[in-house]
């Protein structure tokens, strides 16, 4: 059964703030915490990640998907968060629900606690979901008659932070997406959009979701943990 309860993430400041957790949680021993896509992203596939913890949760596995500070329903301000910050929100979310496994999928490769087992659903880069953010800035600006260019851009963001595609991001957060990789290791499965067919929900218009990719991909997951 899946619940909404809450979690005390922690921030920057050393103080604590409560956010929502959603959680498939029956004390079984596979125990996923997920990681989601960031910013936009997210928001186009959070309908999707929820069904995948629900085909998981058919397959015997727990799971967990922690908001983090700043993010959806959050009272935490988005301006004062960073990868950084995120990354130990991360660490604590798998220690505090006890898991034995990570799923990240695009951007949320960028907070996978280290050393841990992980699959990795299309890690992306940091850099690239920057410059696609900055452009989005520069097409809205230029429909609004506007001239904006998004080197000048990130040279102010580095600095002093800037509102790109709806999303406040402070300067420590522009500045940690430029140089953010995906830690893969070796054995960290990857696992390609083709394998689970269709086209990506994060490039779709509008949120989405898709019972089939879900499924196909909660299957392949469930293989890696229970063959491990």
């Amino acid at each position: 059964m899946a619940l909404y309860e809450s979690w005390r993430a922690p921030l920057a400041s050393g103080e604590r703030v409560e956010e929502i957790v959603l959680r498939f949680d029956r004390s079984r021993e596979p125990r996923l915490l997920l990681l989601p896509p960031l910013f936009d992203e997210h928001n186009k596939t959070r309908h999707q990640c929820a069904e995948t913890m629900r085909k998981l949760d058919a397959t015997g596995i727990d799971s967990f998907l922690p908001d983090l500070p700043g993010c959806n329903e959050s009272l935490a301000p988005l301006q004062d968060q960073s990868l950084s910050g995120w990354r130990e929100a991360a660490r604590e979310a798998f220690a505090l629900f006890r898991c034995s496994h990570v799923l990240a999928i695009r951007g949320g490769a960028l907070l996978a606690p280290s050393l841990t087992p992980a699959f990795f659903y299309a890690p992306a880069q940091g850099k690239p979901l920057l410059r696609a953010m900055l452009r989005a800035r520069t097409i809205a600006a230029r429909e609004a008659g506007r001239e904006e260019k998004a080197e000048t851009l990130l040279v102010e963001g580095r600095e002093q932070g800037l509102e790109l595609a709806g999303w406040q991001l402070g300067a420590a957060m522009i500045r940690e997406l430029e140089a953010a990789e995906p830690a893969i290791g070796p054995e960290t499965p990857l696992i390609d959009q083709v394998e689970l067919g269709g086209s990506p929900l994060w490039l779709r218009a509008e949120p989405d979701d898709d019972p089939r990719q879900a499924e196909a991909l909660a299957r392949i997951v469930a293989a890696g943990i229970l063959a491990s």
